[in-house]
Order: structure tokens, then sequence, then C-alpha cells
């Protein structure tokens, strides 16, 4: 490899880091270490740090925004086999993405920085392949987060349609029978909606997600109570509601039910985006890793008080699965209560829910496109990785995003089988990248988390391992079509999609970034791991 150009070798200026004790308690020290940790790991402290555990464990409940994130999937596990994928499915990949979120806590306490898992693979990886992997992890985070955004926002608006829709101009026939130009036009107006929202209201995000989580729990209790109440044409028994099985995807039933976990991966595929916002919490190797557990169990609480109410008032599965709009929730929803009226009402809290998912999901998608910017591996860098003076924020990698999304878009015009493609590369990538840094931890031995804050012990290894074999299943879960036999208008093109993306992103790097992308300007290579943030950090150059 050859020698680092002379432009850069600022950037790399040798350095010691001096550990000194902290005291507990002693807030303002706290708050100075994390500033001084992020300059030993080559970064200078550029966003205000606003947030707290719970402002950050909220954020990242939002961001997976159960119940809306599994109202928008439900069509797989039905199809999947019903009720029970569609419960036990839900706890099942619950307590797998605990372990994943358990092995990148682990990981952020040692490195708690906006680059997120890109940085980590970067720091863990061994020398000789540590700049591509990091490269390409990077991409898939950055693609990842922009897609899972993209999708979030077209899903929100597919079931919005569907929530008006509970109004009939005929029995079965909704009163808006939406076009495609329609629909697009809709997404649109919703995408700068959540992006005007993260811009103008970016210091009073953290009250936002405040708000959300309150008014998500108070919208379930009264889907749940209502539901169950009124339960118009009945109830199933226990029987049906945790145990029915009855696969109609065509396939197998072992591999039905395991298509039908795309429901839960779906909605728990945002788990990692939330250490974007690392350099804008106060204490981040101790707040980050505890809110990314923290959200999980409260996601797997308020998942089955959403579902669980479902199953016993589930209408007929397979004219579920028949629906047009693919978004059986409105439907269950009306049929339970009888009435149209009552059931937008109801419908209301999950769709305020969608626009708060959509802003969380820019909000972490401009913070990974700016930190991966200013290291300089994105095409225009010098321009993405500004922060806008008087906002506070990436502004510019916000429009970047933004016009990512509007731009693939309009694919949906020419086909909504390959627009769908775009949704599901964004758990594909985002899925890789998590395991990127966890499978180089477990490569070099698990040595460098041993100095966080949040080091899990013997069961680290163990959730470690999960995380890594959930990935392994995950990949090509996504790429499958959620049914059989194919057809053209059925097949799914995610690996076509996801591959595509590698090979820009690799040709891209042995075209430019071989020379030019050093990685990021970390002076801490081959050093002891930065400590966890609430040790206070002496910066001094040689």
């Amino acid at each position: 490899m050859s020698a680092e150009p002379a432009k850069t070798a600022d950037r790399h200026e040798s350095l010691s880091v001096v550990r000194t004790p902290s005291h507990e308690g002693e807030a303002p020290n706290d708050g100075e270490s994390a500033d001084d940790m992020l300059e030993a790991m080559g970064y200078k402290s550029e966003l205000v740090r606003t947030r707290s555990t719970w402002h950050v464990a909220f954020m990242s409940f939002v961001l997976a925004s159960i119940p809306y994130g599994l109202a928008t999937t439900l069509y797989y596990p039905l199809q999947g086999g019903g009720p029970a994928v569609v419960i036990w499915g839900w706890v099942l990949v619950s307590l797998i993405i605990l372990c994943v979120a358990s092995s990148l806590g682990e990981i952020t306490s040692v490195y708690p920085t906006a680059g997120g898992v890109y940085y980590q693979t970067f720091m863990l990886a061994p020398l000789s392949v540590r700049r591509l992997s990091a490269y390409l992890c990077g991409w898939a985070y950055v693609v990842g987060n922009i897609t899972i955004t993209l999708a979030v926002q077209f899903g929100t608006t597919l079931f919005f349609v569907a929530c008006i829709n509970v109004f009939e101009s005929e029995p079965g026939v909704g009163v808006w029978q939406a076009e495609v130009y329609q629909i697009f036009l809709v997404f649109v107006a919703i995408t700068v909606l959540c992006n005007i929202i993260s811009i103008f209201g970016n210091k009073y995000l953290h009250h936002l997600d405040t708000f959300a989580i309150f008014w998500t729990f108070a919208g379930l209790l009264a889907i749940m109570i209502t539901i169950l109440a009124v339960a118009k044409n009945g109830r199933r028994d226990a029987k049906f509601a945790f145990g029915e099985f009855e696969p109609t995807s065509g396939w197998p039933a072992g591999w039905s039910f395991m298509v039908g976990l795309l429901h839960a991966g779906y909605a728990t595929s945002s788990t990692g985006m939330i250490i974007s916002m690392a350099e804008e919490v106060e204490h981040p190797s101790t707040q980050v890793p505890k809110a990314m557990v923290i959200t999980i169990i409260i996601n797997t609480l308020g998942g089955l008080l959403f579902l669980v109410p479902l199953m016993f008032v589930l209408p007929d599965v397979a004219e579920l699965v028949a629906l047009p709009s693919g978004q059986p929730v409105p439907t269950i929803i009306k049929s339970a209560v009888g009435s149209s009226g009552a059931a937008i009402a109801l419908l209301l809290p999950l769709m305020v829910l969608a626009i708060l998912c959509g802003t969380a999901c820019t909000t972490a998608a401009s913070r990974c496109t700016w930190a991966f910017a200013r290291d300089g591996a994105i095409p225009g860098s010098k321009w993405w990785g500004k922060v806008h003076p008087t906002l506070d924020l990436p502004l510019n990698a916000m429009m970047l995003s933004l016009a990512v999304q509007l731009v693939l878009g309009v694919i949906y015009f020419g086909s909504t089988t390959a627009f769908n493609a775009f949704s599901g590369v964004g758990v594909i990538c985002l899925t890789l990248s998590y395991a990127a840094p966890i499978a180089a931890s477990l490569f070099e031995g698990r040595h460098q988390v041993r100095t966080g804050k949040f080091y899990l012990g013997q069961f680290g290894w163990f959730a470690n391992f999960v995380a890594i074999g959930w990935s392994m299943l995950a990949l090509p879960l996504f790429c499958m079509p959620a049914y059989i036999p194919v057809t053209a208008a059925t097949v799914n093109f995610a690996p076509v999609v996801f591959v595509a993306f590698l090979s820009i992103a690799a040709a891209w790097y042995y075209v430019w970034g071989r020379k030019n992308y050093r990685g990021p300007p970390t002076s801490t290579l081959g050093m002891a791991p930065v400590p966890a943030a609430d040790e206070a950090v002496a910066v001094k150059k040689d």
C-alpha cells in the first residue's frame, strides 16, 4: 500500500491519549470528556449535545415506530402462516435484535461517533483490509439509511391511502382509487414535510420524540380496548390468536414461517441507525448503548400490545392477503369496530406516528451521510460534509438524501416491483453494515470492547454469534419473493439492486478511493482503544 499523500498528513498527526479518573456526578466534566474523546477519534465537535438517555431511547423507538412499522408490513406474516407467525415471529426476532443491539452497544461504548458502524469497522478490522471494509460498510450504512427512509415515506403514503379508504363509495370500494401520479405526489409531500420538520424543528426534536412515545401507547391502549370491547364480528379464541398456522405463500411450511419474519425484521431494521446521533448526545458512550437496549424492550412490549388484540378480531385471512392495497390493518380495525368514523379515529395515532417516524429517519440518514462525507468518502464531500452555522445540522447532507429519495421515487411510475426492491435493499444494507463491526470485533477476540462502559462479558460472545447468525439468515431472506410461483410482477429485485450498489461502491473505490480515501482522520491507530465517555480524556501532540 502506498504512503499517504502529504495533504492528509495533518489529519494523522501522532497523538497520545492520557486517561484520568472521572468523578461521579460531575456532568460538566462528562460533557467535556465526550468532546475530548471525539477529538481523540479525529473529529471536532460540531453538533450541539442536547439528548439524554431517554431522549435517545425515544428517538430510537420512533425510528422503528412500533406499531406503525408493524402495521405496514403485516401482509407478510399473514401470508406466511397467520397468527402464529405474527406473534411468535415478533417475539423471536425481538429477542434476536436484542442481541444485535447489545453487540452494537458494546462497540458504540468504545467508539461513539456519528460515523457509527462505518467508523467502528475501520477501528476493529485487520489493518490490511480496514480501509476497504470500512469503505464498503460505510456505503452500505448510508445507502441503507437513505433507502429505508425512502421506504418509510412511501409506506406512509400507501398506508394513508388505505386509511382514507375505510370510507367506501360502495361496499368493498374505497372513496379514493388513487392514480400512480397521485400516490407519487403524496409521497413527495410527506418526504418534504419530514425534511422541513427535521430542519426547522431540530432543537425541539427530542421533545417531539418524547411526545411520540406517550402518544403511541395512548393510541395502543385505545386500539386494544376498543376493538376487543366492540368486536363487531366476534372474537377468535386463544388457540387461533396464538397458534393458527396455515401458510398460503406457496413455500414449504418451515420456510414460509421464515419469510413471514420479514414483518418483524423490517420493523427492527432501524436498530443501529440511532448510533449516528452519538455526537448530539450528552454522554454517548453510556447513553447510546443503554438506549438501544431499552428501546428493544419497549418495542417488544408495544408490538405485543398491538398485534395480540388484532389476532383476536382477525377477519378471514385469505381476504386480507388478497387486498389490492397490501395494507390489512385498516381493514382489520374497521371490521372490528364496524364504523368508518371509529376506524379512522383509531388509525389516527398510527398516521401521526408515521410522520414522526419519517422525520426521525430523515434526521438519522442526514447524520450518517454527513459523517461519511466528512471523511471524504462521497463525491463532493467538501459540500456534503458541512454543518449549517445557524441551524446546527448537516443541511447539505440532508438535501442530498432528499434528492436521492425523490429520484428513486420516480421509479414507481415505471414499476411498483422495481420500487419495492429499494425498500428491501434498505434492510439488506443495514443488516450488512451492522454485521461488519460485530464480525470484526469477534475476529480480533473482543479485546477492544473490554474497555467500554457497556461490556457484556461472556454474554457478549453469545450476543455476537446470534447477531452474525441473524445477519446470515436475513440477507438471503430479504432477497426472497414473498410467495411462489414467481412471476415478472412478483419477483424480488432487491438482490439485483443490492449487488448493483455494492458493485458501484467497489468500482468507485478502485477508481478513486484506493488513492484518495484514507479512512477516518483518527490518530489513535495501533493504540489502546479510547475509554468510555465519562472518563476525562486529555489530548496532546507529541
